[in-house]
């Protein structure tokens, strides 16, 4: 510490915290008090500007001006993929700790991680669990992924297990594998991690050392469409290479249908993952408490259904939670009519779970009319079910 009793410039810290940064105005400055707070002191912050047109630039650099150990970088409006990577490759620690800038750290998330990576000199790349959270903090919940390098391989066969937020990794795996690629702007960090188990064992800690925010900025028709072709596409490039073929997506800069195509996968494989993609999101808005945005979500789901064969459960799913959000804000016709298409579309639900949904709407209706008598008990023939 100098006599200010700000931080000392390092040469060779042992973490580059590495978070790139693009219209943030609203997250940015609590997301870098959440790093300059750590208990583990030995880091430097490398934050890249890729393109902000807000006060995003004038919040890091008000900060940047106090603490030594941010180093602002503005580069020119580019894709995230080659923001992440510039932010990394610029990264001088012995391994680099990736922070979303509308995310949160724990004060004990370096330290916990770079005990645990000193002490286990077999895994390159350490995630943990994450507290999930609404935009202002509201609804959180927990989420937990596979712990050990054999369950988080398999587990990345199906889906991303490890959160790009959550990452420290060892820098000179980073360089392996040479870094992010372009053509993923949505899903770089899955075929990053894909690319990584390749060379490198990989672990989770249990606990959550990062508040992860949930909002309706992170999706939309178009980004879930397109972070859907990336995410197929590098479990398919991953597949080409455990067989010994040479991967075609280096030379490529944007996925697209025709890169589907090319490597076998089918509209019909396609559609399913985007449905499953809408309705993750949809229970992930459901548990912060979005209703709005859940509601946008069925309605894309219900339209990707008039031109493509969808599960009928996910369909099914998402009438009983806009039935759900309808009873809540006391369009009891309207409950009823979407539980009755939930039943229409997979019978087999009639059963405990609706009876459930009917009971919670009977209460809802009570409390809302203490004067009237409670409707009759709702039951169904199906009431043994489950």
């Amino acid at each position: 510490m100098n006599a200010a009793g700000l931080p000392l410039p390092m040469e060779s810290p042992v973490v580059s915290v590495a978070m790139v940064v693009c219209n943030m105005q609203r997250f940015v400055g609590e997301s870098i008090e959440s790093i300059l707070n750590q208990s583990f002191r030995d880091f430097e912050f490398v934050i890249v500007d890729f393109g902000s047109t807000d006060n995003s630039r004038a919040i890091i650099s008000g900060y940047q001006a106090k603490d030594s150990r941010i180093k602002l970088h503005v580069i020119p409006p580019c894709g995230l993929s080659e923001a992440r990577n510039a932010s990394c490759f610029l990264a001088q620690g012995k391994y680099i700790a990736l922070m979303d800038a509308d995310d949160v750290a724990f004060p004990d998330r370096l330290e916990r991680q770079v005990a645990f990576l000193d002490q286990h000199a077999e895994i390159a790349l350490l995630g943990s669990a994450i507290r999930c959270m609404g935009a202002s903090g509201e609804a959180p919940f927990v989420r937990s992924f596979p712990l050990t390098d054999g369950e988080v391989r398999s587990a990345l066969e199906r889906g991303v297990v490890l959160q790009q937020t959550t990452v420290m990794m060892r820098r000179e795996a980073f360089g392996v594998v040479k870094g992010y690629r372009r053509a993923f702007p949505l899903a770089e960090d899955y075929d990053l991690w894909l690319r990584v188990i390749e060379h490198f064992q990989v672990a989770n800690l249990p606990e959550p050392l990062v508040d992860y925010r949930i909002h309706p900025g992170q999706i939309s028709v178009k980004k879930l469409r397109q972070e859907v072709m990336c995410w197929i596409a590098a479990r398919a490039a991953a597949q080409i290479r455990a067989k010994g073929g040479v991967d075609p997506l280096w030379e490529i800069e944007e996925i697209t249908p025709e890169t589907l195509t090319l490597l076998g996968v089918t509209q019909t494989a396609f559609a399913q993952a985007l449905a499953t993609a809408y309705f993750d999101w949809m229970n992930a808005m459901l548990q912060v408490r979005n209703d709005d945005a859940v509601l946008q979500l069925v309605a894309d789901l219900r339209e990707l259904s008039r031109s493509a064969k969808i599960d009928r459960f996910l369909l099914s799913e998402a009438c009983l939670n806009v039935a759900q959000i309808q009873f809540k804000r006391g369009s009891y016709l309207a409950g009823l009519g979407s539980t009755a298409r939930a039943v229409c579309t997979r019978p087999v639900i009639a059963g405990r779970p609706v009876k459930k949904l009917l009971k919670r709407a009977v209460d809802v209706i009570a409390r809302r009319n203490p004067g009237k008598a409670a409707p009759a008990r709702v039951g169904t023939a199906h009431d043994g079910l489950r």
